[in-house]
């Protein structure tokens, strides 16, 4: 907010001048580059604007912030730089090819363009300052708008000097070359932004570096499904976890919280994580449409336990999703049975239960 004040101010100063100057001394080119200065108030005020929504705390509306309000922002303003640099190049072209010849202003005019110059370099250098301390494309983007009208004030300096030494087109010339540098930042700026809003995935090294960070965490056995967007100047992550098959759902969930706030303490780009706990890599998880759930299991583990007899009551049921199949353990009490009649117990339920197609293996808990 601060560094884009000190901009607006210097910018109405400088405009004011500049078109003045330009008027009372016969310097066209200065009276536009004073438009132009005025102009970058309504870029000054604009980024005040968007700096306060996009800073703005999450909502029902928008959970995830507002930070993409400053992306927008970055568009808009990579678009007018493009804009201006067609307008430069089409006006300063067409007097280049038509051979126009400007009149000689005064030297304050020559003075007022150096000092422009001086004025938005510092401008431009302070907000860029700035903007890569707070990780700001919208800021960059207006740092380059200010470097935009330094170079514009550069060409009114080489034209108003040259209209003086009998040059007038070096004004034109400049002017055109100006706009093309003036374009391949407004494109650079927009294309970026619009990358952003298009939730394109962030660098393939930062991903690299993200996955060797979770892997670190003693437990994680493996990364996959990863998904990364960006947000403004931070990065938001989707991740799925593999963790040992037979650990505990509050032990797998800590793994994933420890490697959640590794991240977030490594990388400071990172905004917001959310984690998915997997005992296995499945990139295609639909074939969990075709398992049963804890009801229909339990109802079958009934059946075959009535059927098989032996005086056996159930008790909890651990059930283990791998391999596409289903592992059930299989907590029992009641009986009075050997240790080899519980074996043969075991085997007679695994050979009732795998005539269903998700059942894999059953195991048999029994106290004492």
């Amino acid at each position: 907010m601060r560094v884009t004040w000190v901009g607006a101010v210097v910018d109405g100063v400088l405009g004011l001048t500049k078109m003045v100057v330009g008027w009372l001394f016969l310097s066209q080119a200065l009276i536009a580059d004073g438009i132009h200065s005025l102009s970058d108030l309504l870029t000054d005020f604009m980024v005040l604007a968007l700096v306060r929504v996009a800073g703005a705390e999450a909502d029902a509306e928008h959970p995830y912030g507002h930070a993409r309000f400053e992306t927008l922002g970055t568009v808009f303003l990579g678009l007018l730089l493009l804009a201006v640099a067609a307008g430069l190049a089409y006006q300063s072209g067409a007097r280049l090819l038509a051979g126009e010849a400007a009149e000689a202003p005064g030297w304050p005019a020559l003075a007022v363009a150096l000092l422009s110059i001086a004025a938005k370099e510092w401008i431009f250098r302070y907000t860029r300052r700035v903007a890569r301390r707070l990780e700001s494309d919208l800021l960059i983007a207006n740092a380059w708008h200010s470097r935009s009208d330094a170079w514009s004030s550069l060409v009114v300096f080489a034209g108003v000097g040259g209209a003086m030494l009998g040059f007038a087109w070096l004004d034109s010339l400049g002017a055109v070359v100006v706009a093309g540098f003036i374009a391949a930042i407004g494109w650079k700026l927009s294309h970026k932004a619009l990358r952003e809003l298009v939730d394109t995935a962030v660098d393939p090294a930062d991903l690299r570096a993200f996955t060797d960070a979770a892997l670190g965490v003693e437990g994680i056995r493996g990364v996959h499904s990863f998904k990364s967007r960006r947000m403004g100047s931070k990065i938001l992550l989707e991740l799925h976890l593999q963790v040992a098959p037979y650990l505990s759902v509050s032990e797998s969930h800590h793994l994933g919280d420890c490697v959640m706030m590794k991240l977030l303490r490594e990388f400071h780009s990172i905004g917001h994580i959310i984690f998915h706990i997997d005992t296995e890599h499945d990139d295609d998880p639909r074939h969990a449409a075709r398992l049963p759930l804890r009801a229909e299991v339990t109802a079958r583990v009934d059946e075959a336990l009535q059927a098989a007899g032996g005086g056996m009551r159930r008790g909890h049921l651990a059930l283990h999703y791998l391999h596409e199949r289903i592992e059930v353990e299989l907590f029992a009490s009641g009986g009075d049975l050997t240790a080899a009649e519980r074996r043969a117990l075991q085997d007679e339920l695994n050979r009732r239960l795998a005539r269903f197609n998700w059942f894999r293996r059953i195991t048999l808990w029994y106290p004492g």
